[in-house]
Parts: C-alpha cells; structure tokens; sequence
C-alpha cells in the first residue's frame, strides 16, 4: 500500500476525511454483535453478488466490509450495523458503531506486520470514502466503482 509507512496523525485524518456518503437506499444489511458474524455476511455478500461481470468488485466489496465491520465490532462496538447500497455505478459500503466520539484512526507509524492497516486498505480499493457522526452513532463509508 502506499504511503502508510510514516504516515503522522494530520496525514491520517486526510486519509480519512468527515464527510457524508451520497444517499442510496440499503440493498443489503446486517445487525452485528460479535466478529464471529462475519464469515456469514461475507458469503452472504458473496452470493448475492454472483453475476460474472461483478467478480473483481465482489472480491473487493467483501474485503472492504469486512475490514470496516471488524474495525466496527472490535474498536467501536455499541449497535453495529453494515450496509451495502447500489449506487448508480458504484456500490456504498457503510458501517454505523456506537463510538462517536472515536474516529476512524489509521495506524501511525507502525510496523505492517502489526496490523492496523484496514484503513489505509480500504481508501485504496475505494474511490472515495470518509465517516461523520449521527445522534450516539459513528458512520464509516466507503464508495466502490
């Protein structure tokens, strides 16, 4: 991935801006309680995005929401639901948790081998992407063509 060695703290909040995604109603969704959820949703995913045409952006949605709902489920917790919605050419990933007051935080200045690096993962398969807060709620989104 690239420039995610070094990366400082203003750089990260860059790489994950607040902002809103574009509105689209959900096509597919989920309530989650625990990450042992998220080999169901994946194949869940998986089969309801079978059309030939979609196997790179299937492969790449799946991997997108399930970095974004374990990050969810492990840092955020609180009433943790995933969406998936069809957005013209494009599909919306969006992760809701119950942490507001913590934003998406990409690893700073760590060894890859360490992990954390679900975010830096997602900006770059995503064409764009961002979160904001919504009454108790923290909302993370990423954008798919």
């Amino acid at each position: 991935m690239k420039g995610t060695r070094g990366v400082r703290g203003e750089t990260a909040r860059v790489i994950w801006p607040s902002a809103r995604p574009p509105a689209a109603p959900e096509r597919y969704a989920w309530d989650l309680g625990t990450v042992a959820e998220l080999p169901d949703v994946r194949a869940e995913l998986r089969t309801q995005l079978c059309a030939p045409h979609l196997a790179d952006l299937r492969d790449r949605l799946v991997l997108a929401l399930d970095e974004m709902a374990s990050n969810a489920l492990r840092h955020g917790g609180g009433a943790v639901r995933a969406s998936v919605r069809l957005l013209g050419d494009a599909w919306l990933i969006e992760v809701r948790d119950g942490a507001p007051d913590t934003p998406p935080s990409p690893a700073i200045d760590r060894d890859p081998s360490e992990g954390g690096l679900g975010l830096y993962l997602i900006a770059e398969l995503a064409t764009d992407h961002g979160w904001y807060c919504t009454d108790g709620a923290k909302h993370v989104w990423a954008l798919l063509r």
